[in-house]
């Protein structure tokens, strides 16, 4: 009696596996997961002749044919339990990934597995390099950006960190974060404008229409964004050695005495005065005069005179001495009486 309960076992249905990368990683810099699955893979299919990673890929031996196709294609290649990596372009490739989702969904074909592998992951603050990437193709092709100089965008500078500002005092996090942005621009902008190497007179007449004329003065040094982010890291470190050496500071007075006589060293200043900006609002001026020679032990007395303005200085030397910021204690008071104006017209918000 022949027994008929025997059956055959599935076909292996095989692996797809989306292998992932990021353009702001090095090519050729993978995870140890990716190098594996490439090197057993049955296939590796790239859409993208000009990838960054195959020269890489070569390199270590993966045979990667270029080859676009679509779901049903993809699934029939892993047929026998085959598996195929699929390098996707640096946008990814919605079509292929819509297509299987909607094989996957009706029910009428044996799926591979699917795998999405990440090859290499965007560190902390990757997307600054998108930031400087595209600061550079507006620099070079925008008609308004490629005629700015420092001079014409420095009113910007100045408009954009009160806007920062507003945003803190305010308390809303998405209007903060988008002023962080705004701040950060002019970073990349001035930066992107010295990798030029200007005029050293300050760019000609100062009004952005890109009328320049050079008085003779030379030019300035260029320098790039990474000049000015490598410099800032070696000033933070220098300035932090309880952090990165092995000094101590257990308090934020510590650390604040410690960053005072690094900064008399560094810059070698006849006055404790110097480096302080004069153009900022009068109030923060005579509170950061106040706080210098408190700081430096400069023993000298407010001047005395006639008007308000003596008065104000009183008054925002004893705030700094208090640990009051008057600058800004003057704009709660004035955003108070801002509302109050407001309500006495009757006018909401």
């Amino acid at each position: 009696m022949t027994d008929h309960s025997q059956s055959t076992a599935p076909e292996p249905t095989g692996r797809i596996v989306l292998l992932t990368t990021s353009h702001r990683v090095a090519p050729g810099v993978l995870s140890w997961p990716a190098w594996q699955v490439l090197h057993a893979a049955d296939r590796v299919l790239c859409a993208d002749p000009g990838h960054p990673q195959l020269p890489y890929l070569r390199e270590a031996g993966v045979e990667v044919e270029h080859a676009a196709p679509d779901a049903h294609e993809l699934v029939e290649a892993c047929a026998g339990g085959r598996t195929v990596v699929v390098l996707p372009g640096g946008e990814g490739d919605r079509r292929l990934t819509d297509g299987l989702a909607r094989l996957a969904g009706s029910g009428r074909v044996s799926m591979p597995g699917l795998e999405l592998l990440p090859g290499s992951y965007d560190l902390p603050g990757a997307r600054l390099l998108d930031l400087v990437q595209v600061m550079d193709r507006v620099r070079r092709e925008c008609p308004w950006t490629s005629r700015q100089t420092h001079r014409g965008l420095a009113k910007y500078a100045i408009e954009e960190a009160y806007e920062l500002v507003e945003a803190i005092e305010a308390g809303d996090r998405e209007e903060l974060r988008e002023e962080l942005g705004d701040v950060l621009l002019q970073v990349v902008f001035h930066a992107r404008i010295a990798e030029e190497g200007l005029p050293a007179d300050g760019e000609g007449d100062g009004d952005g229409d890109g009328d320049e004329e050079d008085d003779g003065a030379g030019t300035l040094g260029a320098f790039s964004i990474d000049d000015v982010a490598g410099a800032l890291v070696e000033k933070l470190i220098h300035r932090h050695p309880h952090v990165f050496g092995d000094a101590e500071a257990e308090t934020p007075e510590d650390v604040h005495a410690h960053w005072q006589r690094t900064k008399a060293v560094e810059k070698q200043r006849e006055s404790v005065t110097d480096g302080v900006p004069v153009g900022q609002p009068g109030l923060a001026l005579a509170a950061k005069l106040a706080g210098r020679a408190r700081a430096g032990g400069v023993a000298v007395e407010l001047p005395r005179g006639e008007g308000i303005g003596y008065e104000l200085l009183e008054l925002a030397a004893r705030a700094e001495a208090e640990g009051v910021d008057p600058e800004t204690a003057l704009r709660a008071a004035a955003r108070v009486y801002r509302e109050a104006i407001r309500a006495a017209e009757g006018v909401d918000g």
